[in-house]
């Protein structure tokens, strides 16, 4: 198994923290892991991706051109790749200010309406592990009780105590994937 992931959106919204975490976790369970982050010097606001590989074999290198799953948190990162997800690939979305919505017929296209799920449980901050939980639905490559251990390794221990707040969104995410096309 090797799963090739692109995490793009905002910075601010969790996508480099997210991706970490999947690293984390795919540690956890023994699984070979590559990690690349990119943003620009704007950092809240401005751009930002990770990209994620997880493998039972070496990975040969952290550079991906196409990708299993594009998980997008805004239109310039829909813009940006969707056409680079390959084919018969999954493409994992928020609905939040996405104003051409992915239009791709050979991949899976999955919605999960973070932001305003992060609303309703009164935290903001939780967007990017409900956004993880609605991944974990779609593919899960990594088990919960290895994400949990992936939050313990990436947070610093004064914050462990919202670990209980992040798994409770994770598990949030999971029960509110939307399937748009299955292929």
């Amino acid at each position: 198994m090797t799963e090739e992931i692109i995490i793009a959106g905002f910075g601010g919204q969790g996508v480099l923290s997210m991706g970490k975490i999947l690293a984390y976790s795919g540690i956890m369970q023994d699984q070979e892991v590559s990690w690349m982050p990119s943003y620009g010097p704007e950092m809240r606001g401005g751009t930002a991706n990770v990209t994620v590989i997880l493998s039972d074999n070496r990975i040969s290198s952290p550079v991906l051109k196409k990708f299993d799953t594009a998980i997008i948190l805004n239109q310039q990162s829909m813009d940006k790749f969707e056409a680079d997800i390959k084919p018969g690939g999954t493409l994992l979305y928020d609905p939040n200010g996405i104003t051409r919505h992915p239009e791709r017929t050979d991949i899976n296209i999955f919605r999960i309406p973070g932001a305003a799920l992060a609303t309703e449980m009164g935290n903001p901050k939780t967007f990017n592990m409900i956004i993880m939980g609605g991944f974990l639905k779609v593919k899960p490559i990594v088990k919960i009780e290895n994400v949990q251990k992936g939050l313990e390794k990436s947070l610093p221990e004064r914050h462990h105590k919202l670990i209980p707040l992040n798994i409770e969104a994770i598990q949030k995410g999971i029960e509110n994937v939307e399937t748009v096309l299955a292929l």
